[in-house]
């Protein structure tokens, strides 16, 4: 790349030496070192530039040793070093740019990998995937969660949204991603989970500072209980959209017949969690998302239609069912999602693994 403006350099000297006395072509080296800053580091931009001005005093001897000395021919190697100091303070500064970007990026990166640690491939008999799209392109977080726990005998999950956005939807994932992970594997059954859950998410609002978030503040979540042997799900859907069985390329939502009000405002009703069972076998692939992914906006407006879309998919791998998903998803969208999006594909291995 260094080798286009140095061929500039020479490819000017040469014509305008050559040219006629009336034609001068010097002003143009400046494209040089211009060239130079959109790819190269200060020290070859300054490199470049240097050798610009070195190219302008030379074409100033060949031509005419007075004209090197001419008012005129001065002013262009003045302007040739300003603004090839320009150039060089431009590229000082987006390194410094870059570096804390990248220091950004991987704070994020961190953060991300601390408070939603991807889920393994392998949970017990259960074959597992899942992708998180956050909205902002720079964003590796946001307050969609996810979370898996090994019980006695199965495997607990949590797909959930918090309400709102920003830091503070960020540390309100964490917080029930927290208490998901410290009580799913103590708490004896999927009622006294919830129970707690919603109470921690409670006892957060009640917090000093908090209690001008009370009410304003929830987070809808599903959580499901799936033993290792059998072929049942047990599940609480608090306010959350329901997940979606796939068997045999038909797709069925599987909406709670007893929905919970959704974590943080449990108090507010007086009937005891229900627990919604469904048929999970080998073979079938279960999807838990956000509703970034339903509420997902085409050009016209349109949502997008995940039963329709998957109706058919008979890939029962969740590895690429999501990757599968994902790109007809942000295809529907144009490329970019107007909110977080959360995924888990949950296959059901034919025997079951310890």
């Amino acid at each position: 790349m260094v080798a286009v403006p140095i061929a500039m350099i020479v490819a000017v000297v040469v014509i305008d030496v050559l040219a006629p006395p009336h034609i001068h072509l010097g002003p143009l080296l400046v494209a040089a070192p211009a060239v130079t800053a959109s790819f190269a580091g200060p020290r070859t931009t300054g490199l470049v530039a240097a050798l610009a001005v070195a190219a302008q005093a030379i074409i100033g001897v060949l031509r005419d040793r007075d004209e090197l000395f001419s008012a005129n021919h001065q002013a262009q190697i003045l302007a040739l070093v300003l603004v090839g100091g320009c150039l060089v303070l431009f590229c000082v500064v987006r390194e410094r740019r870059a570096r804390e970007l990248s220091q950004v990026r991987y704070v994020s990166e961190t953060a991300q990998r601390v408070v939603l640690r991807p889920l393994p491939q392998r949970i017990g008999p259960l074959r597992v995937a899942s992708r998180y799209i956050a909205a902002e392109p720079e964003a590796y977080i946001g307050g969609d969660l996810y979370a898996a726990a090994r019980t006695g005998s199965g495997t607990r999950l949590i797909v959930g949204d918090v309400r709102g956005k920003g830091m503070t939807a960020v540390g309100d994932a964490a917080l029930l991603l927290g208490a998901f992970r410290g009580a799913a594997h103590r708490q004896a059954t999927l009622v006294e989970l919830v129970t707690y859950l919603d109470g921690s998410v409670c006892w957060d609002l009640a917090e000093p500072g908090e209690t001008d978030r009370s009410g304003e503040t929830f987070i809808t979540a599903a959580i499901l209980d799936i033993p290792d042997r059998g072929h049942t799900v047990d599940m609480i859907d608090c306010g959350h959209p329901p997940p979606v069985l796939l068997r045999d390329g038909r797709a069925t939502a599987v909406p709670a017949r007893q929905p919970a009000p959704p974590l943080g405002l449990g108090s507010m009703t007086t009937r005891p969690y229900a627990v919604d069972t469904f048929t999970f076998e080998a073979g079938d692939l279960l999807l838990l998302y956000t509703d970034g992914v339903v509420e997902a906006r085409d050009a016209a407006g349109t949502f997008y239609p995940l039963i329709e879309r998957i109706t058919g998919w008979t890939d029962s791998d969740p590895e690429s069912f999501l990757r599968r998903l994902r790109r007809d998803l942000l295809d529907h969208v144009g490329g970019r999602l107007g909110d977080d999006a959360a995924m888990i594909a949950i296959g059901r291995a034919s025997t079951p693994q310890t």
